[in-house]
């Protein structure tokens, strides 16, 4: 009789294969055009007339959205199939995931069959991050600052950060306006 454990272990190994699968098959659609855009009769006929779906179809046919979207999707698909990248894979689905249940939730509806499928691959996922817990929580605490957490800045320069973020902000319009010819 196979042991609890291996049956788990081996649950996870396919489910990070048919993860992977999934984004693999879905960014390859989207880089090849067999994914988004609509008909000629539909590109012809009037927005109003036109559902939510078909029309977030037109709108993702776009670039770079659809491109960035499929090599995302590849490299999340990627790295899930090798177990010493699963966890990275896995991270990198979640946004990923959530942005297409975003999307299904906008424009098909809460109760679409795809809202129910997204929901499952992110539980799917969460089970690969728990599976790995040992290695996740390690990459978390490790990411974290220590337990000494004293100023290393007088008190006074950490009022000049928004002064600093604007600054930052504008700093490219700057550079654009000094750089630019004039007309």
């Amino acid at each position: 009789m196979i042991q609890k454990d291996r049956l788990y272990n081996f649950f996870i190994i396919a489910t990070r294969l048919w993860l992977a699968y999934i984004l693999i098959d879905y960014g390859w659609a989207k880089l090849t055009g067999t994914q988004f855009g609509v008909t000629t009769h539909e590109l012809n006929t009037p927005l109003k007339d036109l559902s939510l779906f078909r029309l977030s179809w037109y709108l993702a046919d776009h670039e770079p959205f659809k491109s960035f979207i499929g090599i995302s999707q590849l490299v999340a698909g990627g790295l899930l199939i090798f177990r010493r990248t699963c966890i990275i894979g896995a991270l990198v689905s979640i946004p990923i995931w959530l942005n297409i249940l975003m999307w299904d939730i906008t424009f098909m509806g809460l109760a679409s069959p795809f809202t129910f499928r997204i929901i499952y691959y992110l539980i799917l996922t969460g089970l690969i991050l728990l599976h790995y817990k040992h290695y996740t929580t390690a990459a978390i605490k490790s990411s974290l600052p220590g337990k000494n957490r004293t100023y290393q800045y007088p008190f006074w320069s950490y009022l000049l950060l928004p002064v600093i973020g604007i600054a930052i902000e504008l700093l490219p319009g700057l550079i654009r306006f000094f750089t630019q010819p004039l007309k």
